[in-house]
């Protein structure tokens, strides 16, 4: 199936290119910083927040939709490979999320690497989720109404949290959605999944800039075997929540999200693996336009609809 040209330009827009990002991670940044500075104040109400844990605050942005009488929340945590993106990058992301899906949006600007290491990232996201959980009266929702949602890289840190939680029994989210999740440690050539060598040099985001990523995200080779950076290399996948996973079509991850599916229904958790035709790592950033965000969606809001009626 050829891909949509319009697609890939908007997609090229956000930056996909093949460059050496452990070298230019910083002028990366200043990149998106720059490209979405005029979404930091969006025609839209937002509260800014800030949960303490330790030696440092994390921000959290919320997103309300138009709708009264709200009684569900998204806590999304952004794409960006461990390393660039923050809560003001994926405001109009959030802003359509809360509109699209009519939930409460928490955005989460957990701390990236390499200035923070993991487990850093996961463990601000933690954080937050537990925050929520057990504070219920902060946005007076109830527990069993809260998802878990990340893209790429936030998809990844859905699942560690979701791994952390039952591992840690403080809470269990009861529903989480991941977007083209990272979820294994090896993207070379040697991969045992089949996207990252098909799909790896082409389509925008490239097997190379994932492997940098991952050399910047974690603080040593130990890493790569835990489950909380590669939610694969679990020994355990028993007892997580219902589980929606969005792939793309033409994305080096998609076999290893999908993957990870099968691994949480075999083991006993309900699970929704859905490949979006057509469509590239990073499509969920684009307006809702574009007919795969709209089929995104449209999967989304049928997930959400499922968990409200039980």
């Amino acid at each position: 199936m050829a891909i949509n040209r319009i697609m890939r330009v908007a997609l090229r827009a956000l930056s996909y290119t093949d460059i050496d990002m452990k070298k230019t991670y910083r002028f990366h940044r200043t990149v998106i910083h720059l490209k979405n500075f005029h979404l930091r104040k969006l025609p839209y109400q937002t509260w800014d927040h800030v949960v303490s844990f330790e030696n440092h605050n994390i921000p959290v942005r919320i997103f309300a939709p138009d709708d009264e009488g709200i009684q569900s929340i998204l806590i999304f945590f952004h794409g960006g490979g461990w390393v660039t993106g923050n809560i003001d990058s994926y405001n109009r992301v959030c802003a359509n999320m809360a509109n699209m899906t009519g939930h409460i949006v928490v955005s989460v600007d957990y701390r990236l690497a390499p200035e923070y290491h993991f487990p850093a990232a996961p463990e601000d996201c933690y954080r937050v989720v537990q925050e929520i959980f057990l504070h219920t009266d902060l946005l007076h929702i109830p527990a069993d109404k809260i998802t878990l949602i990340g893209d790429s890289a936030g998809g990844n840190l859905a699942a560690a949290v979701s791994l952390m939680a039952r591992d840690r029994g403080e809470f269990l989210p009861a529903r989480q959605i991941l977007l083209y999740p990272a979820t294994y440690f090896d993207h070379t050539a040697q991969s045992p999944y089949a996207s990252v060598r098909d799909n790896g040099t082409k389509y925008l985001l490239t097997s190379k800039r994932i492997c940098d990523y991952m050399e910047l995200y974690k603080a040593s080779d130990d890493d790569l075997q835990n489950p909380y950076f590669a939610p694969l290399a679990s020994k355990d996948f028993s007892c997580q929540p219902k589980t929606l996973i969005v792939t793309a079509e033409y994305d080096p991850l998609r076999d290893e999200g999908e993957d990870y599916g099968l691994r949480l229904k075999d083991a006993g958790n309900k699970v929704e693996v859905r490949r979006i035709p057509d469509a590239l790592h990073g499509f969920f950033s684009l307006p809702p336009v574009f007919r795969q965000v709209r089929e995104c969606y449209r999967i989304i809001n049928d997930f959400l609809s499922e968990g409200s009626e039980q």
